[in-house]
């Protein structure tokens, strides 16, 4: 079977601000400011799920998110917000093949891991994640190191923007079956790039 590099999107696209920080104006930080916090949803268009190793893309044409930030000062970075719902529309990948895409294991964890004041934007992660994804006799699952560990994606949100952008992590691809074979691997590492752009305001900011 050879391999074609086609797009289909799978999720995500929440978080695509810069992670170019200047040396000094980024900070570890400690607490958290979030205003106003509370329930949020999310758009992203085009998100792309890779195979690294074969170069084969899955392209969703959109991503929709919803979940629920902390509010307040002082906050804890840890789960400063979570995920609860996550879905994709229009997904295709190599061979005009079309899937669907599942979550597994929600709420996945949003982290605030540094703050750049300069930019207004917040680095951090995205834990818990798991998918499945179904197609035209191609199945497979997307995990972590393991197949029965969760990964965690990398990602940043810019205030300004209001937009969370996930990228990079530690996806695998695992009980791969069917056309599927040859394009995706049992083991092959995978990224998820996406932007999702929040509906609403939320600043989230750390001395």
């Amino acid at each position: 079977m050879r391999k074609l590099t086609k797009s289909t999107t799978v999720a995500a696209a929440a978080l695509t601000a810069a992670l170019g920080m200047t040396a000094g104006s980024a900070s570890a930080a400690g607490t958290w400011t979030v205003t106003p916090g509370g329930a949020w949803t999310a758009k992203a268009t085009s998100p792309k799920l890779l195979d690294t190793k074969t170069g084969t893309q899955l392209t969703c044409s959109s991503s929709s998110a919803a979940g629920t930030l902390k509010s307040g000062s002082g906050l804890s970075g840890t789960a400063i917000s979570s995920i609860t719902s996550v879905s994709w529309t229009s997904c295709t990948g190599p061979l005009g093949i079309t899937f669907s895409v599942t979550p597994n294991g929600l709420p996945w964890s949003l982290n605030a891991v540094s703050y750049n004041s300069a930019t207004g934007v917040t680095t951090g992660t995205l834990t818990g994640v798991k998918a499945h994804i179904s197609g035209a006799g191609c199945t497979a699952d997307f995990a972590g190191p393991t197949s029965t560990s969760t990964a965690t994606l990398t990602g940043t949100y810019t205030n300004s923007t209001h937009t969370l952008s996930l990228s990079g992590g530690d996806l695998h691809a695992y009980n791969v079956s069917g056309t599927c074979l040859g394009l995706l691997n049992n083991g092959d590492a995978a990224t998820y790039t996406a932007n999702y752009v929040l509906n609403g305001s939320q600043t989230i900011t750390s001395p």
